[in-house]
This record gives C-alpha cells, sequence and structure tokens, in this order.
C-alpha cells in the first residue's frame, strides 16, 4: 500500500497517516491480520518522525483498526473493526454538522452534498451500510 504524505496539508502528519491506514482497510488493500511495519521501519519508509507513525499506530490500536505485539509488531486486527455503535453514531453526526452547515452556507445542494457521499462511499467496495 503507498502511503502518501503531504507535508504542506493542514491536517497533521499523524492524522493524514492515521486516516489512510484506515482507508487502506477500508478499500481491502490492507486485510485482516496482515502485518504492517514497524514504528521505525514506517517511519523511514515514508520519510517522517517515528514519534508521529507511533502516535498514528496508538490511535489505531485505541480505535481497535490494529493489534500491536511485543513478537508479531503490528498487524490489521484480525476481527476486523468492531460494528459501529450509537457512541460511534453520535461522533460521526457531530463530526458531520459542521461540514454541512458549511456547505449550506456556501449553496451546497443537499443532492449534490449526498451525490458527493455516496461517489466517495463507493470506493471503499466491501463498505456495509444498512440499506
Amino acid at each position: 500500500m503507498y502511503i502518501r504524505i503531504d507535508l504542506e496539508g493542514k491536517d497533521p502528519i499523524y492524522t493524514q497517516f492515521k486516516n489512510q491506514i484506515i482507508a487502506g482497510i477500508a478499500r481491502g488493500d490492507l486485510k485482516p491480520g496482515e502485518s504492517l511495519p514497524s514504528v521505525r521501519a514506517m517511519a523511514a519508509d515514508i520519510g517522517i518522525n517515528l514519534h508521529t507513525v507511533n502516535k498514528a499506530y496508538q490511535q489505531l490500536k485505541q480505535e481497535g483498526f490494529i493489534l500491536i505485539h511485543r513478537q508479531k509488531g503490528v498487524v490489521v486486527n484480525p476481527d476486523g473493526v468492531e460494528p459501529a455503535d450509537e457512541d460511534y453514531l453520535s461522533n460521526l453526526k457531530q463530526t458531520l454538522h459542521p461540514l454541512i452547515a458549511e456547505a449550506v452556507c456556501r449553496s451546497v445542494s443537499e443532492e449534490k452534498f449526498l451525490s458527493m457521499c455516496k461517489e466517495l462511499f463507493v470506493e471503499f467496495p466491501d463498505g456495509k451500510d444498512d440499506r
């Protein structure tokens, strides 16, 4: 999997890295149980500070996307990520709220917004929804 970091981007580097790992899992590029490089190896591979990789790995572990073993190293969670619960859905709603508010202020129609969401959703073929 190719990791691309925008050093001049507005998002922190650890967030960009973390989001790309999550997207790789969602797309199926990273399979359950697949090994990821160690913190040091990953940092060297993509040219960022090892503390940045460690911070992202720790967040990914806390959120259930990866497991970190002393002997096995870093692996994509073999059991997959837990399905969305009420807390997750509440946080998702809170995250979307300001994006939707700004879209409304910029005269983005509901139809256009939903169309863009659907366009992005299909990038993740194994995505599950409640349709």
